[in-house]
């Protein structure tokens, strides 16, 4: 007779299953990710002689000097990067990081013997630009990479003064610069256009079009602003207690959370029950639990 309890074992649990749909889901935004940047890189850029940053960018630069496949140094050039990055980050972002470049890697070595869609460089640098801000968005939303470079930043920025976004800036400037040697200064300026785009894309990518905003408001009229906040726009609120550094005076907190295209909305209600009172309204990458699906209101 089998005994239930040995049944039970070879039955995935409904966490198992939840965990390995979002493993699925985000290998297969990282793949997606991957190759798009390839299309990116090999349909518009590359023909082109328009260049990245980072890794990416060194790797079309001695491709196009040593006459080698370009897929070859994505792969060796983020190697040693993988290894540090497995060291200080984790093996879960060193494995989807390895995935992320493999993929890559592959793609651009296929798709390159296809015939660049456009030979315009302005047309290439916007469209490339387009394409590659979206899959590396893509890859670093799905906790992945695909440039060594933010790792190297990384571990300067704990021992110099600068930022890592200050670090990477400077690297990707030098990187950009030195296309104007290799492939002439159109051309480089034509790589920091598509670079600003990508740049911008990856923001768009990771938080969304529809993007969500923290909201703090003082105000002697909490109660009515917090109330119009729900019925009029459907979103929860939250109460603080807060206390006056100054006046010592005890004050009513008022948080939530909403979207960009909320906001024009929620100040005109501020300003319709408290002119004077105090609003301040931040970006927020992400939003998990709570209540902050927008409620139905008759």
């Amino acid at each position: 007779m089998t005994n239930p309890l040995q049944l039970n074992e070879h039955i995935p649990s409904q966490h198992q299953k939840e965990t390995r749909t979002k493993l699925l889901r985000r290998f297969f935004f990282m793949l997606m990710g991957s190759l798009l940047f390839s299309v990116g890189l090999d349909i518009f850029l590359v023909p082109n002689h328009i260049i990245d940053g980072g890794i990416v960018g060194i790797s079309i630069i001695l491709s196009h000097l040593l006459h080698v496949p370009l897929g070859i140094f994505l792969v060796l050039l983020n190697l040693p990067f993988l290894l540090i990055g497995y060291k200080q980050i984790g093996k879960t972002f060193a494995v989807s990081t390895l995935f992320s470049v493999l993929i890559m890697s592959i793609g651009s070595t296929l798709l390159h013997p296809i015939d660049p869609i456009t030979i315009d460089p302005l047309l290439a640098a916007v469209f490339g630009g387009i394409i590659l801000g979206i899959g590396v968005g893509l890859v670093i939303r799905s906790g992945g990479s695909l440039d060594g470079t933010e790792i190297v930043a990384i571990l300067f920025s704990k021992r110099t003064p600068f930022s890592v976004g200050e670090i990477v800036m400077f690297f990707n400037l030098f990187i950009l610069s030195s296309a104007g040697f290799v492939f002439g200064w159109d051309h480089a300026m034509y790589s920091l256009i598509a670079y600003y785009i990508a740049f911008k894309m990856i923001d768009i990518t990771i938080e969304g079009l529809d993007q969500s905003k923290s909201v703090w408001i003082i105000s002697d009229e909490s109660d009515k602003i917090g109330d119009a906040i729900t019925y009029r726009l459907g979103r929860g609120v939250t109460y603080l207690n807060g206390e006056g550094a100054f006046s010592g005076e005890n004050k009513k907190v008022i948080f939530s959370v909403i979207t960009r295209l909320e906001e024009a909305k929620l100040k005109s209600i501020v300003d319709e029950h408290d002119p004077s009172a105090f609003l301040a309204i931040g970006n927020i990458h992400d939003v998990k639990g709570g209540r902050f699906k927008k409620k139905d209101i008759h």
